[in-house]
């Protein structure tokens, strides 16, 4: 798999080929789910959301959208573990952008690089809050 600007190779710091190829792999699982735009994200800002079992395999399915900790498990979660079709049903382009300068310490660095290059405002609203 070839790199990109944007997505460049890790660096040969030591990483064997293999472990080298299964981290871009691994990146370029989650570059895949990206929506084109935040603006396609129009999931629910209230009430109880059910997440599916293929996203919610190890732990909570069912979030209180009025409970901040709560709805922060739910967007790691859905960040984690969903597909392309789940981020728009259950991700609001507004909540992403208001939890994002917190929830980006709570998701895997892979997430967070794919999610900030991918999305510029997202990085701006980080550094906005700061």
């Amino acid at each position: 798999m070839s790199s990109s600007p944007q997505h460049p190779a890790p660096a040969s710091s030591g990483l064997s080929g293999a472990v080298a190829e299964d981290l871009v792999l691994y990146r370029e699982k989650f570059r895949r789910r990206l929506p084109e735009s935040l603006n396609e994200l129009h999931g629910p800002t209230h009430g109880v959301v059910e997440l599916p079992l293929h996203m919610a395999w190890s732990g909570m399915t069912s979030y209180d959208m009025g409970k901040p900790r709560q709805h922060m498990g739910l967007y790691r979660t859905v960040l984690h573990e969903g597909l392309r079709d789940d981020l728009p049903r259950y991700l609001n382009q507004d909540l992403l952008l208001q939890l994002w300068p917190v929830l980006r310490t709570l998701v895997g660095r892979t997430v967070r690089t794919v999610w900030e290059d991918a999305f510029p405002q997202l990085a701006s609203s980080t550094r906005a809050a700061a």
